[in-house]
């Protein structure tokens, strides 16, 4: 006997119908089949119900809509009932509108069973429809008769062979995805506070890690020239920012660099709570540190200026200087986004260009824009191989692209979720995923929502009403839902990340900025998009992790 869900449902009044056919499921349907009774959906202010749904592994997904008493249909309209009581129905429209409201749901939350094979039947217990009656609307292969329910199996041979010949979706259905669809259904609020409570000990639990990383300094406290290469999450910008402190604190004059301009803004609102005697005397953007000499600033839309002109000019400027406004210390976060052109200006900026301090934190696998400098040092890099930030979920779906083995040292949490939406979709289901994750008590200051293509509208409306600045501290504020780009976010992280796939504008870097997107999120990610596409981009490692998604 199938699993039932209710038990004991209540059916409504209509002649027994609905009873007769749930019957025939119960009695014929294998032990690992699921069938759900009276299915309520609420999307927004429309409420549709299923009357049966069978999820069935290694088949589909069936929803049932069933009419009992006299059904007739003239001149292309159902008709139910006889004489003064007849009147119009539209079975078909209802539970084919249903059924659609649930795969999306099941899409939107990331469910496997989104996936799946679906169809939907509608059932006349009470009517005999001749084999070879049908509809465009309706093939008599999807519709389920008064011969069908009486021989019992005929009710379960209807819908297998429904699901199987009619039905959309990828795959079968899986059995995980048969859970799923049970805690979904029939399950609830409970399994989502787990959710919300195992986010939180999981980020405290990565505090800890990271605080425990401050030993690696503590070994290489005497070295003047430092690489340290480590994966998304592995804690190299703590590491950045506690060298800074240190060495500042010792009472070097330090710099603390990065390109990117959300990282920039962190590293200042970070340092601006430490002892003034604690603090680097320059902490901002590489680009930054030659405007502030005396360089002009450019137009954003001149490439050469920022990759050629203004990494010269700061060479120039240095020289300039006195030695006294030069560095003891240079400290470069996400240092694999610098040209090969920077750093011999960066050196110039050190008292001692030869022997002055130079500590660069990188990870080769975040290279997503157009440069491959190198930092000029010679010692063998020391290398960060695990994962502090992520959630095991998440570290081992991201961690599938990367050249080098990454050990999660996460707890677990939320499995990764996958919601297959067409490219020119994925922004906006990106933003339902968003208001189905606030429903489900997620924090709006917990949420962001990265673009892999073109940038999202919010993100375009808020940088020109307020500029970077307010933009980027509206962020570390965390009060609201983030909008932006997986290009600006590198360095941050929020505890739940949205993926919108929507493109890549350099398609040889799409696999760099796939993983650098999802090493985001902390402790739940949902990744909106084609999923072939996202498969394609992250290869076989990929697949298999998604697999389940």
């Amino acid at each position: 006997m199938p699993r039932l869900f209710p038990r004991a449902p209540h059916f409504p009044d209509d002649g027994g119908a609905e009873h007769s056919v749930w019957r025939a499921l119960r009695d014929h349907l294998p032990d690992d089949v699921v069938v759900l009774s009276g299915v309520d959906l609420q999307d927004g202010d429309v409420e549709r119900e299923i009357d049966l749904l069978v999820a069935w592994p290694g088949v589909g997904i069936a929803a049932i809509e069933v009419k009992g008493g006299y059904i007739r249909r003239v001149d292309g309209e159902w008709r139910q009932g006889s004489g003064e009581r007849e009147h119009r129905i539209d079975p078909v429209d209802q539970v084919q509108d249903a059924r659609h409201r649930l795969q999306g749901y099941l899409r939107a939350h990331g469910y496997g069973a989104g996936a799946a094979r679906t169809v939907h039947l509608v059932a006349f217990p009470h009517v005999a429809v001749p084999d070879t009656w049908g509809t465009i609307d309706l093939p008599r292969a999807m519709l389920i008769d008064r011969a069908d329910v009486e021989s019992g199996a005929g009710v379960v041979s209807r819908v297998r062979h429904a699901v199987t010949q009619h039905g959309q979706g990828r795959r079968p259905l899986l059995p995980d995805d048969v859970e799923e669809l049970v805690e979904a259904l029939a399950g609830g609020f409970p399994s989502q506070v787990d959710n919300l409570v195992a986010a939180s000990m999981h980020e405290s639990h990565s505090d800890q890690l990271t605080e425990a990383q401050a030993r690696i300094l503590e070994v290489l406290g005497q070295q003047q020239r430092m690489r340290v290469i480590g994966g998304a999450g592995s804690g190299k910008t703590w590491l950045a920012l506690e060298q800074a402190r240190r060495r500042a604190k010792a009472g070097e004059r330090v710099a603390l660099l990065c390109y990117s301009r959300g990282l920039g803004r962190y590293l200042q609102r970070v340092v601006d709570t430490w002892p003034r005697r604690e603090r680097p005397v320059f902490v901002g953007l590489f680009h930054d540190l030659p405007v502030e000499w005396g360089a002009a600033r450019g137009a954003d839309d001149d490439p050469d200026h920022w990759e050629r002109r203004l990494p010269l000019a700061l060479a120039e400027l240095a020289a300039a200087r006195p030695a006294a406004e030069l560095f003891d210390s240079v400290v470069v976060d996400e240092a694999q986004d610098f040209g090969d052109l920077w750093w011999p200006s960066l050196l110039r900026c050190l008292r001692d260009p030869d022997e002055g301090g130079l500590f660069v934190f990188m990870d080769d696998a975040q290279r997503v824009f157009p440069r491959d400098g190198r930092a000029p040092i010679e010692l063998p890099p020391f290398v960060l191989d695990e994962n502090l930030r992520s959630t095991k979920q998440i570290a081992q779906t991201f961690s599938s692209m990367a050249d080098a083995r990454v050990r999660p040292r996460g707890l677990d949490g939320p499995p990764v979720r996958m919601v297959d939406v067409p490219q020119d979709a994925a922004i906006a289901t990106a933003d339902d995923c968003v208001e189905i994750l606030v429903d489900e008590g997620w924090p709006p200051g917990s949420i962001a929502l990265l673009a892999t293509g073109r940038r999202h509208p919010a993100q375009v409306n808020e940088v020109e009403l307020g500029g970077y600045q307010a933009y980027w501290d509206d962020f570390l504020t965390g009060d609201d839902v983030f909008y932006g780009h997986v290009l600006g976010f590198k360095g941050l992280e929020r505890t739940v990340v949205v993926l919108a796939v929507n493109g890549f504008h350099d398609v040889e870097r799409a696999r760099k900025i796939l993983y650098t997107g999802m090493s985001r999120a902390r402790s739940l990610l949902v990744v909106v998009g084609p999923r072939a596409l996202v498969e394609e981009v992250g290869g076989e490692g990929m697949r298999r992790r998604l697999a389940g998604a």
